[in-house]
């Protein structure tokens, strides 16, 4: 995937009031990327494809959740995981996934209330 202009349909915590981001894929780590902000260059997250990274990961939200990002179709939706890089190895958060509609850059983190994802998950590998 290409880079791509993101604007978050309600600010990021703590990245308050920054809502527009840059996706840069990080070259030779297919799924990997940094979320750049445009209005503050310096902030930014490493965030993954949890697609490639975490495979059997299947986070639902809710239809209102999916309406405010217009979403039609599944296959329109890019999930992403913040992931935190640590000394024991890299960990990744899967109870507030980064849902984006890859065909309009709409995109919003969701508390994915109900369902049972850790907010540390350590990283084991990647999908190949």
């Amino acid at each position: 995937m290409s880079d791509m202009e993101l604007t978050f349909i309600t600010p990021l915590p703590g990245l308050a009031p920054l809502t527009t981001f840059k996706l840069i894929g990080i070259s030779g780590a297919d799924g990997l990327y940094t979320l750049q902000s445009v209005e503050a260059p310096s902030r930014r997250l490493y965030v993954l494809d949890a697609g490639v990274y975490v495979p059997d990961y299947e986070p639902r939200i809710s239809t209102g959740e999916a309406a405010a990002l217009e979403l039609t179709e599944s296959d329109d939706a890019l999930v992403l995981v913040v992931a935190t890089p640590g000394g024991d190895g890299t960990s990744v958060n899967l109870m507030a996934p980064i849902i984006v509609n890859r065909l309009t850059g709409a995109c919003s983190q969701v508390i994915l209330e109900g369902q049972d994802w850790p907010l540390h998950a350590q990283l084991t590998g990647r999908s190949a």
